[in-house]
């Protein structure tokens, strides 16, 4: 009888492990993206293990880029309002984010999307989960000849420094990372303020000496 409640007793703790150690489910609800006010859908497959976006801008001017997306994370097994949000690390210049229910119940965070203005604040926080979604902005002026690259990721691989947004089941034990970088290249170099003495001095000194040329 004791050799069968503990091969029972081991049987249950195999199964509590296997239930307990499974490898997390992620489905994607939401992923759109706001370029300088024109909203669109991607397409990209959702491989959680490598999800990037890259875009780039070479238009001269002002322009904004937000990526909004809507993972839920095992939402089959203990449903998709137990999760909370986090910021993580400090804001790019012209970086912003946002954290909230995406809009169904009581978020604003889509609503902002679509607007274009996101608020930088966590809806989600883990005192109070619920559906989670996440969006990551940048706002630039590029010059004429610049180039702007733009790069998005969402995987379960934390980033190694930087500012980024984290999504997290607590029942099932796992978390989404969401970050962005922005390079800007190329443009007219700008000379250094000694360099603009040094060519201004040199440009008087020719006029100089042609308006005495002239006179004589």
């Amino acid at each position: 009888m004791k050799r069968i409640l503990i091969a029972g007793l081991a049987i249950m703790m195999l199964i509590l492990t296997a239930a307990g150690s499974h490898a997390a489910i992620f489905t994607m609800e939401i992923n759109d993206v706001n370029v300088d006010g024109s909203i669109a859908g991607l397409s990209t497959p959702f491989d959680f293990t490598a999800m990037s976006w890259t875009t780039t801008f070479t238009t001269a001017g002002s322009h904004f880029y937000i990526l909004f997306v809507d993972p839920d994370i095992d939402q089959a097994i203990n449903t998709y309002f137990n999760e909370y949000g986090a910021a993580h690390g400090t804001l790019a210049a012209g970086q912003s984010w946002e954290i909230d229910e995406p809009g169904y119940v009581y978020g604003d965070s889509y609503a902002n999307f679509l607007a274009g203005a996101l608020d930088n604040s966590n809806g989600v926080p883990s005192t109070s989960p619920d559906d989670v979604s996440m969006a990551l902005g940048w706002d630039f002026i590029l010059a004429p000849g610049q180039t702007a690259d733009l790069y998005f990721t969402l995987t379960e691989i934390a980033p190694s420094s930087g500012f980024y947004l984290t999504q997290t089941d607590p029942d099932s034990n796992a978390t989404l990372y969401f970050w962005s970088t922005l390079t800007i290249q190329g443009g007219a170099q700008v000379p250094e303020p000694s360099s603009v003495v040094l060519l201004a001095s040199g440009l008087a000194g020719l006029a100089l000496a042609r308006k005495r040329k002239d006179r004589s």
